[in-house]
């Protein structure tokens, strides 16, 4: 990603004013800007500018809290909470309807006012996170932070005023983290649940049970998204909504039938825009319990007969969610309709409360990433034996280089230990070049509890870890991960070299040492005489490590 400010589509009438790009003033004190203006460019008569009520100031939190951003295509949340005995106690909530999906242009850019509506969001954001851990803080990035083009540095950014690392997940990761937070709110049970949430720019459907989802689908309509396209200029019309719930079912026809015959029997909606149907529907009188099909027909009728965005004053329904409800209707009544629903309830814990009992289960050493790595070395046949001896030695020379390298972050052994379990992966592909088969696989694949970057560093790793060294592909990692995912491939390329003969028996046991740039690897007395492949192989690692900057001496 660029260095510079936060560039977006461009609009030569007005002149680029973002905070700049110094980190910001870490003082809990220090007062923030106003919110800017939040008229939309394209309505601005429906679309005023939500009163924005910045979160309490800063102050410490129990030691065992966590905190959860959320950067939804419509909304930004914060949850504060902490976890007692599996129950959740909520310590701080914050939300703003920002509308992020609203600005993303045809080109994946953002337009200037949105990128600006928030900034000024992530900014407050930040100040209330400055009391709680770093290491107990998550901030995903969900729609339309997946499309916006890298080079918009946009993240990096809100990077800066959050003062932590934003983590763009997948629709199915999406998708099972949803499916966490609620089925914790929920009953405990053995029936199959279907769970839905509609988001500003896609939808998540998920069946599941107890606290695992056994089927997971992100599509690509949301509440923001079929409001453009179908609600522009004010006006709602039976043609319309037709025509949206049309574009609704064609999203879903492909996992329909997955769906419906899935064995799901109760299903319970997750997100702003269902409770907000939920309120309209109790608060009209359209429904007793909860949502039903013919309480969504009664609203669609009735907002047909409203015919315009700005005139529908349902009971329960907020200013801040009138511009993107006609959209949300539309996506849920094709749910509905096609998936066979007759009755949802609404939850009130989704994303947020996922990220939340996920932290919890890794400060608990209940992390899923660790079940979806050995997933994936059952599916594609690695060689255990092996993978176990090159995670080991590369664990020891992670070790040793821990403070002179820099690499003290928990996630650091952990990705070198998955890599080097996965590093044979694209075996199953071909042997040759097999590392790029591997790389593609982890860049590509649905890996539950992995996030976006770290699939790419992932990936990297694997692609690194033989032949030529992969300078550029490194340089293009997020600027956190570039320099410690370069130096965690150079541990794990040493220790493949070190078991490339595969004996069980072969157990170097090397000590290295590191100043800056220049390593120093040393073997027992005598072993690197025993071993002439070896030594061999260690002067052409020397020549292919000389483009990444690394000077290697052996001995």
């Amino acid at each position: 990603m660029a260095d510079a400010d936060v560039s977006v589509a461009p609009d030569p009438d007005r002149p680029p004013d973002r905070p700049s790009d110094r980190r910001p003033d870490r003082s809990p004190d220090r007062a923030l800007d106003q919110p800017p203006d939040g008229h939309s460019a394209r309505h601005p008569e429906r679309n005023p500018a939500p009163q924005v009520k910045a979160p309490a100031p800063a102050a410490p939190t129990p030691p065992d809290s966590f905190a959860a951003v959320d950067l939804g295509s419509n909304s930004f949340h914060l949850l504060v909470a902490r976890l007692d005995g599996g129950t959740l106690q909520v310590i701080d909530r914050y939300k703003e309807m920002v509308r992020l999906g609203e600005g993303l242009t045809e080109d994946k850019q953002l337009l200037p006012e949105v990128a600006e509506r928030a900034l000024a969001c992530l900014e407050r954001i930040g100040q209330r996170l400055r009391g709680v851990a770093p290491d107990n803080i998550r901030v995903v990035g969900t729609n339309t932070l997946r499309q916006l083009r890298a080079e918009t540095g946009f993240v990096e950014q809100a990077e800066r005023l959050l003062d932590h690392p934003i983590e763009v997940i997948a629709g199915r990761e999406e998708a099972r983290l949803i499916y966490l937070g609620v089925a914790h709110g929920l009953a405990i049970g053995d029936e199959k649940r279907l769970v839905v949430d509609i988001g500003g720019g896609s939808t998540e459907l998920i069946v599941g049970q107890g606290f695992q989802a056994t089927l997971r689908e992100s599509l690509h309509m949301g509440c923001v998204s079929i409001s453009r396209r179908y609600f522009p200029n004010d006006k709602i019309t039976a043609k319309a909504m037709d025509k949206a719930e049309l574009a609704c079912a064609l999203e879903i026809r492909p996992v329909r039938e997955l769906f419906r015959q899935s064995g799901w029997s109760t299903a319970t909606g997750s997100s702003g825009t269902i409770k907000a149907i939920a309120s309209v529907l109790a608060a009209e009188g359209w429904s007793e319990d909860g949502i039903t099909l013919e309480g969504l027909a009664r609203l669609r009728d009735a907002m047909i007969e409203c015919g315009k965005v700005s005139a529908l004053a349902f009971k329960g329904l907020s200013d801040e969610r009138r511009p993107v409800f006609a959209g949300g209707v539309a996506v849920l009544r094709a749910v509905f309709q096609h998936l066979g629903v007759q009755q949802m309830r609404a939850s009130d814990q989704a994303l947020r409360e996922g990220l939340i009992y996920e932290m919890d289960g890794r400060v608990h050493h209940e992390d899923v990433r660790e079940r979806t790595v050995a997933t994936l070395c059952r599916r594609f046949e690695t060689d255990p034996e092996h993978s176990g001896q090159v995670r080991a030695t590369a664990l020891e020379l992670h070790a040793q280089l821990r403070e002179p390298w820099e690499l003290g972050h928990e996630n650091h052994p952990k990705m070198l230990g998955w890599a080097a379990e996965l590093h044979e992966i694209g075996l199953a592909v071909s042997h040759s070049q097999y590392q790029k088969h591997g790389a593609y696989l982890l860049r590509n694949a649905d890996l539950s509890g992995f996030t976006r970057q770290e699939q790419d560093v992932l990936a990297a790793l694997v692609l690194g870890h033989r032949r030529k060294f992969p300078v550029d592909v490194f340089a293009q990692l997020p600027r956190p991960a570039r320099e410690c995912g370069r130096r965690l491939a150079i541990l794990l390329r040493l220790a493949v070299l070190m078991h490339r003969g595969r004996s069980a028996k072969a157990n170097p046991r090397a000590q290295v040492s590191a100043d800056g740039e220049h390593l120093s690897l040393r073997f027992p007395p005598n072993w690197l005489d025993d071993h002439p492949l070896t030594r061999l192989e260690l002067e052409e690692e020397a020549a292919r490590l000389a483009p990444a900057e690394i000077r290697l001496d052996f001995g």
